[in-house]
């Protein structure tokens, strides 16, 4: 049966990984089963008048509505991000606060790295019952469990959390919007994050994981397939470590090649692959910013 209503995504972008966001809405439409539309709710992160342009030219908006919200705008009053000592951008924490300005009608919400192609409908995630969990998503194949010794939650015990706690990747969350709410989700993965900072390995993760352990649906781990794991054909690639974008790109050349065919599809087709010159650059921006913010 065709979903009539518009299915709600979120992403959370800077403007260079707009690339990588126009290979992933173009992947979903790709693969969306006839009839079905979406709605891409984008945090930009600075992204330039000219790549706005070039999303909306590469879109099909017979399928797809791009509503852009700016960082600051979605913070709600009395919130703020937690803050930490990584080279990740501060859009990492975007997720947090989705279901704070998604429409308060809107129960299901699918966030999304940039950084993935998807293989398969997008709708079937959607379907998945979340009424007794707050979010569903995919246990990380690299640190599975918490006790994990070099990128689980290195403080479990003094959490008094099991060590074989399972532990989930956030680049993609279908979140319960209003379970999420009612038990203050967001406010709790703040301080989650900003009392542990030294225990921090990747932040977002950690205080997500902490904070909603034992609550969470398991998806089937295809939908967040990591790219350093081969896979004749997975529902979703995720490039963890190095994107495609970049020459020093050294995972899967298939994952690769599906990611350009997607890229080709849109206003960056011809791209020519990133030195790394420029990925270091950025890294530290990442953290100037954060140091000035």
């Amino acid at each position: 049966m065709i979903n009539l209503k518009p299915l709600n995504i979120v992403v959370a972008s800077d403007n260079h990984y707009i690339i990588l966001l126009a290979a992933l809405i173009k992947s979903i439409e790709a693969n969306i089963r006839p009839g079905q539309k979406i709605n891409i709710f984008i945090i930009e992160d600075n992204v330039s008048a000219g790549s706005k342009k070039k999303l909306q030219q590469s879109i099909n908006q017979d399928i797809t509505s791009l509503i852009w919200k700016s960082m600051n705008g979605v913070i709600p009053d009395g919130m703020k991000m937690p803050t930490d000592r990584s080279s990740y951008p501060l859009n990492i924490y975007m997720r947090l606060f989705i279901p704070y300005f998604i429409p308060e009608e809107v129960e299901k919400v699918l966030y999304l790295d940039v950084d993935m192609i998807v293989q398969k409908d997008i709708t079937l995630l959607f379907e998945n019952d979340l009424s007794n969990y707050v979010v569903g998503a995919v246990l990380d194949p690299r640190i599975i469990t918490f006790d994990n010794s070099w990128g689980g939650i290195l403080n479990y015990k003094e959490l008094g959390l099991p060590g074989d706690t399972r532990y989930f990747n956030t680049g993609l969350i279908l979140m319960n919007t209003r379970k999420w709410r009612d038990q203050n989700v967001t406010e709790k993965i703040i301080e989650c994050i900003d009392h542990n900072k030294k225990h921090l390995n990747y932040p977002d993760q950690y205080g997500l994981n902490v904070v909603l352990a034992n609550q969470w649906l398991e998806l089937d781990p295809l939908w967040n397939h990591f790219c350093t794991i081969d896979h004749p054909n997975p529902f979703l690639i995720h490039f963890v470590q190095r994107k495609p974008i970049y020459k020093s790109y050294d995972n899967s050349p298939e994952f690769k090649r599906i990611f350009f065919s997607y890229l080709d599809q849109t206003k960056w087709k011809n791209l020519k692959p990133i030195g790394e010159s420029k990925r270091y650059i950025k890294k530290v921006k990442n953290i100037l910013n954060k140091f000035f913010k």
